[in-house]
């Protein structure tokens, strides 16, 4: 599991949280196994992807499973490059002395929470729901990452029509940081990093607007091919705590926005047209 990665996981004083953690618990009780968690760095670096990456994790038996997994469909069957170095883990050797891993055909589990972005504010926030509401307020400052799908919707957005209010941040800055700070108006971000800049602060003041961008994208488990079993396993609890309402129950008690999985669970990302879509 990503050991920074709120409301999904999270590594703090040497304990796991997060929504991951429930998922994984119920799959090792019906396995009838101990669940061992292995908490993996996701910091960016330039030469490395971190689907590569996790990909190593599971090829030289680091783990089982990996959680968090954005499930498209250029990342997973057949590797798109021989072998890759492993994410940062616990006991791992540095890393221009870790070797490279031979890298193995990856496979999906069933998807389990969907990724979409929203509009955070300062509270109160309004209600919302259409980016009209934005140009409708020329004197609001838009912030959002250049490079992210936030920053190519807030760019983009019927031709450029919120160009002008547009306030765009370096991958090393926090558009919510930078909203908290008075900055921005309205910061578009990743629902789930909102949740878990909420989660990191005890008294939030910022809070989410009534519009929501889903994307194309659904978050799953990843095994190697070869584990079916292990796949399986986790489908019947996946399934099961979707039928029943369970899992979004975790996703509530986790603080994570619920945000159900679209169809189908495998996709191939969000085209230009979409993400700019009304």
């Amino acid at each position: 599991m990503a050991e920074e990665n709120p409301p999904l996981s999270r590594l703090a004083n040497g304990t796991m949280t997060g929504l991951d953690l429930r998922i994984a618990r119920e799959v090792a009780a019906v396995l009838r196994r101990e669940l061992v968690v292995v908490p993996f760095d996701t910091t960016y670096e330039k030469e490395s992807s971190l689907a590569h990456e996790v990909n190593a994790l599971l090829s030289s038996g680091v783990c089982e499973a990996t959680s968090g997994f954005p499930l498209l469909a250029g990342d997973l069957g057949p590797p798109s490059r021989a072998s890759s170095r492993t994410a940062d883990y616990p006991g791992a050797p540095r890393k221009r002395e870790r070797p490279f891993v031979p890298l193995k055909p990856l496979s999906p589990t069933r998807a389990y929470q969907g990724v979409a972005i929203g509009a955070a504010m300062r509270a109160p926030a309004d209600s919302w729901s259409s980016l009209t509401a934005l140009s409708e307020r020329p004197h609001w400052r838009v912030g959002a990452v250049s490079g992210t799908m936030a920053g190519t919707v807030a760019l983009m957005w019927r031709h450029g029509a919120l160009r002008s209010q547009l306030v765009s941040l370096s991958h090393g800055e926090s558009a919510l940081d930078a909203l908290a700070a008075g900055r921005l108006d309205v910061a578009l971000v990743p629902i789930a990093q909102f949740d878990g800049w909420r989660l990191a602060h005890a008294r939030p003041s910022l809070t989410l607007a009534g519009w929501r961008k889903p994307i194309d994208v659904n978050l799953g488990f990843v095994t190697l091919a070869s584990n079916e079993s292990l796949r399986n396993a986790i489908d019947a609890v996946i399934s099961s705590a979707l039928a029943d309402g369970r899992l979004e129950g975790w996703a509530t008690a986790e603080g994570a926005t619920w945000l159900p999985p679209r169809t189908p669970d495998v996709s191939n990302g969000p085209t230009l047209v979409q993400l700019v879509a009304d």
